[in-house]
């Protein structure tokens, strides 16, 4: 029998202490970066996008992929990736953990949505607010401390 899955994730994630080291001159190359990761992975990337702190990411996994590992690969391979560039001078590192969102076939094109909208949204909210959103709608429970 073959293998049937359909499980969306949403992975959001910062810079360490929201530094705003992701420029917008260089911030589309490194997008297109981790997309050829989550290629190489044999995973199905919807959208990503970001802002000069953090970054959002809407894909399946392929079924041999781990959750972990894939943002395990994505974190490593991008940070070498963007320090060896010289285009991102005051990234110093990925935060420790991440927030992954499972979303449901029928919110799929309003997560793509979302995510497209970045720059709009954060005109108004700030990284914390908007997860501490997304943990609050998720039902997660959560630390305020690790918000800051």
């Amino acid at each position: 029998m073959s293998t049937y899955t359909q499980i969306y994730y949403h992975l959001v994630w910062s810079v360490k202490d929201r530094t705003p080291a992701l420029t917008d001159a260089h911030r589309e190359h490194l997008l297109r970066y981790i997309t050829g990761i989550l290629k190489h992975m044999d995973c199905h990337l919807y959208r990503i996008n970001g802002t000069s702190d953090h970054l959002h990411i809407f894909t399946s996994l392929h079924p041999s992929v781990a959750l972990a590992d894939l943002i395990r690969e994505i974190k490593i391979g991008s940070s070498k990736w963007m320090k060896g560039s010289g285009n991102f001078p005051i990234f110093t590192h990925w935060q420790d953990g991440y927030g992954a969102f499972t979303v449901s076939h029928s919110n799929r094109d309003a997560v793509i949505e979302y995510i497209k909208n970045q720059g709009e949204h954060h005109r108004k909210l700030t990284f914390a607010d908007e997860l501490q959103a997304l943990l609050e709608k998720a039902g997660i429970p959560y630390n305020p401390r690790f918000l800051e």
